[in-house]
């Protein structure tokens, strides 16, 4: 019995063809990734810095079935976005922060 037979009845898969690079991204695309790691830095039993990574690769469309959608309302990146009323906001807030400078 060759290696592969013996892999085979293990359940283990095989790769008989190699993928090439855009095989592999148009997989990833197409159903998503997702890594996931937390990172804990401690000292004498003290978390001093606790850092999780979060980490997910789809296509906007495969994003978009899973409910994810914040770049249509980022107004940095939407469109949609009155950039306007963005300025408007920005000089009264700097009016205020004036008016408060000013009492101070």
């Amino acid at each position: 019995m060759t290696e592969q037979h013996i892999r085979e009845r293990r359940g283990v898969p095989t790769a008989l063809e190699t993928a090439n690079l855009a095989d592999v991204l148009e997989r990833i695309l197409d159903k998503g990734i997702v890594i996931v790691g937390d990172v804990v830095i401690m000292v004498a039993d003290v978390e001093l810095l606790t850092i999780k990574i979060r980490l997910m690769i789809a296509s906007v469309d495969k994003a978009m079935q899973m409910g994810i959608n914040w770049w249509e309302s980022d107004a940095f990146l939407s469109a949609n976005t009155s950039r306007s009323a963005l300025e408007e906001e920005n000089k009264q807030l700097k009016q205020r922060l004036a008016k408060l400078e000013v009492k101070a």
